[in-house]
């Protein structure tokens, strides 16, 4: 399993947190708490982890997180 660094941040115009993984392009989701947004990212960095396995694309590196999140 990676740990990969996760970015978290209030969006005034989505009325809510977006949770984000830098390290994995596109790869974000949206909670109307910190922990909501924490757990829909982890979600979509699994299906984005998947996806990547699937069609047979290079999975990126983790680079050295703040916070990280297991994957």
């Amino acid at each position: 399993m990676n740990k990969y660094p996760i970015e978290i941040f209030w969006s005034d115009e989505d009325e809510g947190y977006i949770a984000l993984a830098p390290d994995l392009p596109g790869c974000n989701a949206w909670g109307r708490t910190e922990g909501e947004a924490i757990i829909e990212l982890h979600d979509a960095m699994a299906a984005w982890i998947t996806a990547c396995y699937k069609s047979g694309d290079p999975v990126p590196e983790p680079s050295k997180p703040l916070y990280a999140m297991t994957v």
